[in-house]
């Protein structure tokens, strides 16, 4: 019998131009989690390939590859890896911070940020809706995902069709929302690389499952409007802010992405192996 190989898929919002309308070839199984699963299904050979936190790919360098055409990466806001505070940044010295455990890399990603502004805090596992966990005591409170992009707008809306998409707001009524991937940009320049997919060295994905991820990726992409429209009546958010949302992604790991990889590996994991971005059929016996 021919063995399936076995594929670990997360399927927020960010990710739907890819995996919304992908064929998966019949020699394939998928498995889908949120990504703090996916990166242990790969981890512990559940899964032999998955789009998982850039942290993991990092900190297994050793036993990872990356295809090197592929990421969900992004330059300034992503408005979904969200820290809700009602204190300003510079004024967080000492507070509490509830952090999901959905994510190893948005949590890494606000301690680089953290340690950065000289920031000492403490991080403690707790999820909630984000006004709630600040009601119960916290003085801050980080979110990923459609659920932290719908608070974010819960947060801040409505925004009407006369404000500009490139000027969405990030605080109202006292409530912080700091986006991290603009905090990112901001010290450093860099787009911010959430995810890559990732495969065991020992076991690369197949090439018919690359070209079906790349002919989705073309349609996903070429049908934008659609693919918000739809997400937007999931989330139950305007569709323009949902499409302006996902066309600010960037899903092919290109070279200023590929610099602001390498710059947060160093940051947030000094020593590491060397990242390895490679097709799948050079490393093949």
């Amino acid at each position: 019998m021919t063995r399936l190989y076995p594929v670990g898929l997360i399927h927020y919002t960010n990710v739907a131009p890819i995996l919304d309308d992908i064929e998966l070839p019949d020699t394939v199984t998928a498995v889908r989690g949120v990504p703090t699963e996916m990166n242990a299904a790969l981890l512990d050979g559940r899964v032999s390939f998955a789009n998982i936190s850039i942290i993991e790919f990092i900190r297994h360098a050793d036993t990872l590859a990356a295809l090197p055409d592929f990421s969900v990466a992004v330059l300034g806001a992503v408005y979904s890896v969200n820290l809700f505070h009602r204190r300003p940044w510079a004024d967080l010295h000492g507070a509490r911070i509830a952090l999901t455990a959905q994510s190893a890399g948005s949590v890494a990603l606000l301690e680089v940020l953290l340690r950065h502004s000289r920031l000492n805090v403490t991080l403690e596992r707790a999820e909630g809706h984000a006004r709630d966990l600040l009601d119960a005591g916290y003085d801050g409170v980080l979110r990923i995902g459609d659920s932290a992009l719908r608070e974010w707008y819960d947060a801040v809306g409505p925004i009407h069709d006369d404000v500009s998409v490139l000027d969405l707001p990030h605080q109202k009524d006292g409530l912080i929302v700091t986006d991290l991937a603009q905090k990112w940009f901001e010290l450093t320049g860099h787009p911010f690389v959430f995810a890559v997919w990732a495969y065991r060295k020992d076991d690369p994905p197949p090439p018919e499952l690359l070209r079906a991820m790349r002919m989705a990726r073309r349609r996903g992409i070429g049908h934008l409007g659609d693919i918000s429209a739809r997400h937007a009546a999931k989330l139950g958010l305007p569709e323009r802010v949902v499409q302006h949302y996902l066309w600010n992604f960037r899903y092919h790991l290109e070279a200023p992405d590929r610099l602001g990889l390498q710059e947060f590996a160093d940051l947030a994991v000094p020593g590491h192996a060397p990242l390895t971005l490679a097709n799948p059929d050079t490393l093949r016996p």
